[in-house]
């Protein structure tokens, strides 16, 4: 029953002490979580409030958008509707070659990835330059993210030594983070002083102001903006929230849930254009109004691209990013995916143990798990049910619709403690391969219930 996820995860596990070290990586970054998110009292009541706001924002989409829209025109900006990811990449390139553009540089952007704008400006001439560092790493490397927040969080630091020592002509042998770090600002501030126009992407539009507002740890944003007189900022629709007091409430949560940090280094506004220059707003769907007719998938819209259900996942932990056929990896890539192609993304399903862990840390609610379940229900009906699992599950019924079979098969289940190791651990079995199997028990629940009450009733005698 291998899908394109077990198989892709077998080669990440091929080197296992990059797999453990992924995996303890980020589970620290989700430890770093708890212990900030144990510091606020009124935490779940946050959680509540931002997703009520959500919940509220997308199901007032239309008159929210309209008000972000008369705001930052009112401040001066120009705003673009794009309905999908051709229209949003033509009209980049529209405005950049309107302006004889060549060098562009960027803040990260998932809705960049989402719509492939690199490629399309790169084979148009246009120099499209990254300047968050995990970014521009992988993009040096020829790579794509394999996490929203920490998108180079599988590379080694060896790796990036060895990169910037080709790229930037640094130290042979110098893998010191601080360096590295101060090798990439070097180059990069030359790349910022000589960008022709600039771009960023958005963690949240507010529609009462018209600010675009992104949250960074680096500056790179800022860099990236203050300098040319051309700057466009970019977002999907579901990214709107009503008014400051509440981007508040998601701000308070944003790093917290994605770093363990307090607040990000930097949360910056961008409301006007540069003294003669010109500010482009381009707001995306690209399919997001679509979701809004799925009531089952409508919680998917609330997510603020924060990471956490990925470093809590221990299916995302323990086979990295690209084991995934969809862009965005983890839970919530697993929704996404759905959202956007189940055709093309169904069989991302299978990477999930529905273990609940991303529910319960999602900072807005996304009831992500139990999404994971119903995409499931619906894949006998798109086609795409695994005939494996369909046997196995069909054998399953079979047994449980038949007491006496089922409590045979009972008691004959703890002769297989017994079995040759090699009998248990072989190729046919996968489960085994990295971890031990448990025993099964010698008495079953349903025989020690049955002792116990014969046992209660002759005490009460």
């Amino acid at each position: 029953m291998s899908t394109k996820h077990s198989k892709a995860a077998e080669k990440f596990l091929q080197d296992s002490k990059m797999a453990a070290w992924h995996n303890e990586t980020l589970w620290m970054v989700r430890a770093k979580r708890d212990k900030m998110s144990k510091e606020v009292p009124e935490w779940e009541e946050l959680r509540n409030k931002a997703c009520e706001l959500k919940l509220y924002s997308n199901s007032h989409l239309e008159e929210l958008l309209q008000e972000f829209e008369k705001n930052a025109t009112a401040n001066g900006a120009i705003v673009h509707w794009a309905k999908d990811a051709d229209e949003y990449c033509a009209i980049v390139y529209e405005i950049l070659n309107e302006h004889n553009v060549h060098h562009f540089i960027k803040s990260k952007s998932m809705l960049a990835e989402e719509c492939g704008l690199n490629p399309f400006l790169m084979e148009r001439g246009i120099d499209v330059v990254e300047s968050d560092l995990g970014e521009r790493i992988l993009q040096l490397m020829h790579l794509e993210p394999s996490h929203i927040v920490l998108p180079a969080i599988h590379i080694k630091r060896e790796q990036v030594g060895e990169l910037f020592e080709k790229e930037m002509g640094t130290e042979k042998g110098n893998f010191d983070p601080t360096y590295l770090t101060h090798a990439a600002r070097k180059n990069l501030r030359h790349l910022f002083l000589n960008a022709e126009a600039a771009m960023t992407g958005a963690n949240f539009a507010v529609a009462s102001t018209g600010d675009i507002v992104v949250c960074t740890n680096e500056g790179n944003a800022d860099m990236g903006t203050s300098y040319p007189k051309l700057n466009i900022a970019a977002f999907g629709m579901e990214k709107i929230v009503p008014d400051l007091d509440a981007l508040g409430v998601f701000t308070r949560l944003l790093a917290r849930s994605a770093t363990g940090q307090p607040v990000t280094t930097y949360t910056s506004h961008y409301r006007r254009p540069r003294e003669g220059g010109e500010y482009h707003i381009i707001i995306v769907d690209n399919g997001r109004s679509t979701l809004l007719s799925k009531p089952d998938h409508i919680k998917t819209l609330n997510c603020i691209r924060c990471g956490a259900c990925m470093n809590t996942c221990p299916v995302y932990r323990r086979s990295g990013g690209y084991s995934y056929t969809y862009f965005i990896p983890g839970p919530i890539g697993i929704n996404l995916g759905m959202a956007h192609d189940p055709e093309k993304y169904y069989d991302n399903l299978s990477a999930c143990s529905l273990c609940m862990s991303c529910s319960d840390v999602c900072p807005v609610k996304v009831d992500l798990a139990e999404q994971i379940y119903k995409w499931r229900q619906d894949l006998d009906g798109l086609g795409k049910a695994n005939t494996g699992k369909k046997i196995m599950s069909g054998g399953m019924k079979f047994l449980m619709e038949r007491p006496a079979l089922f409590n045979a098969a009972l008691w004959a289940a703890p002769m297989v403690n017994s079995l040759p190791r090699f009998m248990k651990y072989n190729d046919f079995d996968d489960w085994g391969k990295g971890r031990e199997l448990p025993e099964f028990a010698k008495e079953s629940f349903n025989e020690m219930w049955k002792k116990n009450e014969v046992q209660g009733k002759e005490e009460s005698k």
